[in-house]
């Protein structure tokens, strides 16, 4: 009886009624894709998924979405407008009693910093430092590889700690930060994808002299870029969210600027809790009245927020629910909490799915054991998403492979998982609705070669560029690095 009334008061909490009692979606098998699948190997069916046409990347980190070749020749060209940068190749105990658990610990190789910062240093600081363009072909390798989880025992705390930190004032440029948005646009329309909605980082910008600018410094660098002949006529949509660090004594003003800057700029559809879910000063009812006293003065605006990214079962995925979240970033964890679970069944809700990211930073050991497709095929909307996709030098393609690969994927549920992903984008409703009628035509139209003249005949210019991630995990590798 107390279980019935619990699920009766999630239900009623999140007006589902008797649509969150809805029979599971029941995903017919296209024989075609089932044949081929039993017949393709790794590298055709990779290259089937890196051609088939995609929704949308709904979950996406623009600075942590960077692939660090990029970064590297972004920094090197942001000379021609004052940007100059160091990083740390030796450390000369300059100091001691740091505070190594700060954002901005001492003893951290490539820790990357502005010509304007490090000429305030003292000369034994200043030594450890070196200019981007002086290193040397060892030291570059480092530094790449510094900004990616490319080995066994880096984690959770290598990527919370280390990685972020090690950027540091590489965001400062707005061209930089305008550069990085075409450059993915330019990297998942050649993936098929139809949509992508980046959380940007217009809030830490400065002047090569490392004075404050403001966000719609960076709004008019992207606009600018977005107009360029290169961008225009891509076939692919964008909007841009913006996030807030969850767990910091300053968050809810960081949330208030936010919510502002969103609330005005039509081309910024959402607002983002994001960090550690295992530091508890970011637990998500803190935000509770602060998002209904922004609501009251603003008006509603889309919330897509990190949840259930954490080992521990709790009630962070409803609870974020209460704030207004319309989807959850992660969900790892909603497994553990069947009332949640059967609210969010049918929608309206959507869960965004991070199989690589929840892999390399442990909250799975397995993607065996990834609640995934129980979410799927229990009824709850889910999209592929890619999360920090430079820092595990992967690919939207790769998320794919992996469900496919892992859990026996239909392609009716691949189609469900690229229309979940624009249903709930958001897109203004007029707009959603064109990208998904491009959508659906693009896939008819690839399923229509497909079947009438195999992959060559579906795509025949389809060339993936397999990433660091796919070649460990699989031996799916460019042919030079092939092992």
């Amino acid at each position: 009886m107390k279980a019935l009334l619990r699920r009766a008061t999630a239900l009623s909490l999140f007006g589902l009624g008797s649509l969150a009692l809805a029979a599971t979606p029941a995903f017919e098998r296209a024989p075609w894709f089932e044949a081929f699948k039993a017949r393709a190997d790794d590298i055709a069916l990779y290259r089937f998924l890196y051609a088939m046409p995609k929704g949308g990347d709904l979950h996406h980190h623009l600075s942590g979405g960077a692939f660090p070749e990029w970064y590297w020749s972004l920094a090197l060209a942001g000379e021609e407008d004052g940007y100059r940068y160091r990083t740390k190749v030796r450390i000369n105990d300059c100091a001691y009693g740091t505070d190594e658990f700060s954002g901005q610990p001492y003893l951290l190789y490539f820790h990357t910093i502005s010509e304007d910062r490090w000429a305030k240093l003292d000369g034994c600081r200043q030594g450890e430092y070196e200019p981007l363009e002086a290193l040397s072909p060892a030291q570059r390798q480092a530094w790449h590889d510094a900004l990616v989880l490319d080995q066994p025992h880096e984690g959770r705390s290598e990527f919370f700690e280390a990685h972020w930190a090690r950027m540091d004032d590489l965001l400062a440029n707005p061209k930089l930060v305008a550069e990085l948005v075409a450059l993915n646009l330019k990297h998942f329309a050649a993936e098929g994808v139809h949509y992508l909605e980046a959380q940007v980082p217009l809030f830490s910008l400065a002047t090569p002299e490392g004075e404050p600018l403001p966000p719609e410094a960076g709004l008019a660098a992207i606009r600018a870029r977005l107009r360029e002949p290169d961008l225009a006529g891509l076939p692919i949509s964008f909007r841009m969210q913006l996030s807030v660090l969850r767990f910091l004594p300053n968050a809810e003003a960081a949330l208030e600027r936010a919510y502002a800057l969103a609330a005005r700029e039509r081309d910024i559809v959402a607002v983002n809790f994001v960090g550690r879910e295992d530091n508890d000063k970011g637990y998500p009812l803190r935000f509770l009245a602060p998002l209904r006293d922004l609501r009251r003065r603003y008006g509603a605006l889309p919330l897509s927020i990190h949840a259930g990214e954490v080992d521990e079962p709790n009630q962070h995925v409803r609870d974020t629910l209460l704030l207004g979240a319309q989807r959850i970033g992660h969900g790892v964890n909603l497994i553990h909490d069947p009332d949640t679970l059967l609210a969010m069944r049918q929608g309206p809700y959507l869960v965004e799915i991070n199989l690589i990211s929840n892999l390399l930073l442990n909250y799975v050991d397995r993607f065996e054991d990834h609640p995934f497709p129980e979410y799927l095929r229990f009824g709850i909307p889910v999209a592929l998403s890619t999360d920090d996709r430079g820092m595990w030098d992967s690919t939207l393609t790769d998320e794919f492979f992996v469900a496919v690969k892992h859990f026996d994927l239909s392609f009716e549920e691949l189609t469900a998982l690229s229309r979940a992903s624009l249903t709930h984008s958001f897109l203004p409703e007029a707009e959603k609705a064109a990208v998904l009628a491009t959508f659906d035509a693009d896939l008819r139209a690839f399923v229509d070669r497909f079947q009438q003249g195999g992959l060559g005949a579906a795509a025949p210019e389809a060339r993936p560029p397999y990433r660091g991630f796919i070649c460990r995990q699989y031996q799916l590798c460019p042919p030079e690095s092939a092992p």
